[in-house]
């Protein structure tokens, strides 16, 4: 039996449900996600006086092939993206600015810096999201960067914060889609503090003076990421989810969550309706934490599935920004990113394929029996052929194949690289 044979026929049992299966595969392909470029190298970046990884991050591993350039970079994400179905966008750090060997230091970051990122976007019809790096830096080295007590030190993160925004605009002008520009920061304290209060008041007022300029949303959305605990901030972190989600309501912007920055026992998924109430968008970076922040590959496991059918269920396809942050090192970094990025799409369209309408029907007339059966019995339904189809009907590979192209291309281009001289 073709492929074609078995999608009309699992396509008739969701039919049975009203569910236009056609249109699902239409309306999916519209859905971008933002692939993070670290991945790609570890977190090192480009910059010609790089500082060690910081922050409370940490990559284990040492599989071969890291990117040590950025055309190496754009290489490896090129062959991830035609593995990966759909039109999707890419996120970058400051640190992936290109200076032709000047040292140039962040708050004097420039568009033209990126101008080949930018290129090359085009080129691919690739939308550039972007973030300050408030991490792997001299004046980061005790970590405290924008709620810092020394004003030199927190004058020099703001001014890098504002350069990234106008960075994040030419973005938007240049792609014709606007450019999320996202502030995290790893500040706080490994142990308990005696003053909470003071470095939240610096916080809001360094935000304050970085948002000050107006940016028009068709070029240029900002976003505030929150952390409960890192490495080295066990005990307090400045930027807490209380603290970014009350303000970015009060001034505008977006709240972004991060699936490893809460507590193990904290669910995304079950946050999501309740800041839509509130918010009009919402940035998500979805990772894996085990046990902790430790950002593995995204797998397509229950709280994926789970976040992905909230989206879907409240009509937040457009609404909620879709972004990717892992690294892991101990494995293919090009698999890492097809793995991940295709099990994001994947959840997305099982969440598509529930008859979401009925089940919340069911649940307004109190028939939980019928909810929780039909919940299970979906979890079974033909999904795997809906997705093949459409990996198929997008130009890339089918189930594991993809696989394939990734050892050729491991074979062909990554381990050459750490046979010479970076």
């Amino acid at each position: 039996m073709t492929l074609n044979e078995k999608y009309e026929i699992a396509k008739k049992e969701y039919e049975k449900w009203g569910i236009d299966v056609d249109h699902v595969l239409e309306q999916l392909k519209n859905v971008p996600i933002s692939i993070h470029c670290w991945q790609g190298d570890d977190v090192a970046g480009f910059e010609v006086n790089k500082g060690e990884l910081s922050g409370g991050i940490d990559v284990t591993g040492n599989y071969p092939g890291k990117a040590r350039t950025p055309e190496e970079l754009r290489a490896d994400l090129e062959k991830a993206l035609s593995l990966i179905p759909g039109k999707h966008r890419v996120n970058l750090h400051a640190i992936y600015a290109e200076t032709n060997g000047e040292a140039v230091e962040r708050d004097q970051l420039e568009p033209k810096h990126f101008e080949n990122w930018v290129k090359w976007a085009k080129e691919h019809g690739l939308g550039l999201d972007f973030n300050p790096t408030l991490f792997s830096h001299e004046k980061a080295a005790d970590g405290l960067t924008l709620s810092h007590p020394d004003e030199e030190i927190r004058e020099f993160w703001i001014n890098h914060c504002i350069a990234s925004r106008k960075i994040g605009e030419y973005f938007g002008k240049e792609l014709g889609t606007p450019s999320l520009t996202n502030v995290w920061i790893p500040d706080g304290y490994k142990d308990v503090p005696s003053d909470r209060l003071t470095p939240r008041q610096r916080l809001k007022k360094s935000l304050d003076e970085i948002f000050r300029e107006e940016i028009n949303e068709e070029y240029n959305l900002d976003a505030v990421e929150s952390k409960l605990f890192g490495i080295g901030s066990e005990s307090y972190v400045v930027g807490s989810h209380e603290f970014y989600f009350g303000y970015a309501l009060k001034n505008n912007k977006l709240c972004l969550l991060d699936t490893g920055h809460f507590h193990p026992t904290e669910t995304v998924s079950n946050k999501i309706s309740s800041m839509l109430l509130y918010s009009d968008k919402l940035a998500l970076h979805v990772s894996r934490p085990v046990r902790w922040d430790s950002d593995h590959v995204v797998i397509l496991d229950d709280e994926l599935r789970e976040l992905a059918l909230e989206i879907v269920r409240n009509d937040a396809l457009d609404k909620v920004m879709i972004g990717l942050d892992f690294f892991d090192a101990s494995i293919n970094r090009v698999a890492a990113w097809t793995i991940g990025t295709r099990n994001m799409i994947k959840a997305l369209l099982y969440a598509m394929l529930v008859p979401n309408e009925h089940l919340k029907q069911l649940q307004e007339d109190g028939n939980f029996t019928e909810r929780l059966a039909l919940m299970e019995e979906f979890k079974t339904y033909p999904f795997g052929t809906i997705w093949d189809y459409y990996c198929e009907k997008m130009g890339v590979p089918v189930k594991e194949t993809w696989l394939e192209d990734v050892k050729q291309y491991e074979q062909d281009v990554l381990v050459k690289r750490d046979s010479v001289l970076a």
